[in-house]
């Protein structure tokens, strides 16, 4: 039998053939992320689980802005409150893990999972740290007429009188209302929890010497205590309050274990690839060194605190400790 061979042309018609198969395969296949662009190559949406205008905002608004220049790419902040956080950290829960959906994450992250039984998220496992932000100390005051003139002064009275005292605070298992469960463990005393609607009625009781103390963030009553109607009797932390510098603190009195700031920090879904951990990460850092964000911070009362990614995640997983036993131990339900 004679064997014909392929002409030129069939020959070149068979290779431009073969070579569209494989094209036509190759176009199948995922692109390496090299060819989709390296990250970030569109906006990054931070999640506030908070109202507008509030703490949680101004801090979330002055880091982004400068993050986004670092990353050379536009931050979009996302309000959501509600539900004390939940419905902000569950958006972002359910995101894509591809550091284009991040949460401004603050105290809840730690508590929630114990104040509330039913969550539609893991605050311990279903999130990725991305960095801590900075924190804020809390503070101790009481109404000027009060006959308290130091901390001492007030736990001595908890302890002897255990049905005298009251304290308010902006909600049930708000940050204040922990605070002062905390210092009632650490120093024996007795008091009645009064929750209110927010921080401002609950301060104008306080004012009106209906409530015995709060635990309070010093921005919230600073000009209260310059103007004299209130008395800072303690800072809840180991260094001295930027608003309250003459105030001393919980640890120089004696109780170390009292402790207790409102913080803020990044974080992600849960699986957040290393390498865009570590990107937005260093985005942070870089807008933490920046002298308009530390002004900023320092005008708020607040501290930034520059970190990595896993010093974020141990801090957090300190505080879900601390706080999940005071809750246990004072018996607190949010729902």
């Amino acid at each position: 039998m004679k064997v014909f061979a392929p002409s030129r042309p069939r020959r070149a018609l068979a290779a431009t053939a073969g070579l569209s198969t494989l094209l036509a395969a190759a176009a199948l296949m995922p692109l390496p992320a090299a060819a989709q662009g390296a990250y970030p190559d569109k906006p990054i949406r931070i999640v506030v689980p908070y109202a507008a205008g509030g703490g949680v905002d101004i801090v979330t608004r002055l880091v982004s802005q400068k993050m986004g220049d670092a990353l050379k790419q536009t931050i979009i902040v996302d309000n959501r409150p509600g539900a004390a956080t939940n419905i902000g950290m569950d958006a972002v829960a359910r995101a894509p893990a591809d550091g284009y959906t991040l949460l401004t994450a603050s105290n809840t992250l730690a508590a929630n999972g114990a104040l509330f039984s039913k969550l539609t998220f893991d605050p311990t496992h279903d999130f990725t740290p991305v960095g801590a932000i900075g924190y804020a100390p809390l503070a101790v005051v009481v109404p000027v007429e009060s006959s308290f003139k130091t901390l001492k002064d007030l736990t001595d009275y908890g302890r002897s009188h255990p049905d005298k005292l009251t304290y308010a605070s902006a909600g049930n298992g708000s940050s204040g209302h922990l605070a002062s469960e905390l210092l009632k463990r650490e120093s024996g005393m007795k008091a009645l929890h009064v929750p209110y609607k927010g921080g401002s009625p609950a301060v104008t009781d306080l004012l009106g010497q209906r409530i015995s103390f709060m635990s309070i963030n010093p921005l919230e009553v600073v000009s209260h205590v310059k103007a004299g109607k209130l008395r800072a009797l303690a800072v809840l932390d180991d260094e001295p309050a930027a608003m309250l510098p003459e105030v001393p603190t919980v640890v120089s009195q004696g109780l170390p274990g009292a402790m207790a700031t409102v913080w803020w920090g990044l974080i992600g879904p849960k699986d957040l690839p290393p390498d865009v951990t570590e990107k937005l990460n260093a985005a942070l850092q870089t807008a933490l060194k920046d002298p308009e964000v530390k002004k900023r911070f320092g005008e708020m009362g607040a501290v930034v605190t520059p970190g990595t990614a896993p010093q974020f995640r141990d801090f957090v997983a300190a505080e879900t400790t601390k706080w999940t036993k005071v809750i246990q131990d004072a018996g607190i339900k949010a729902d």
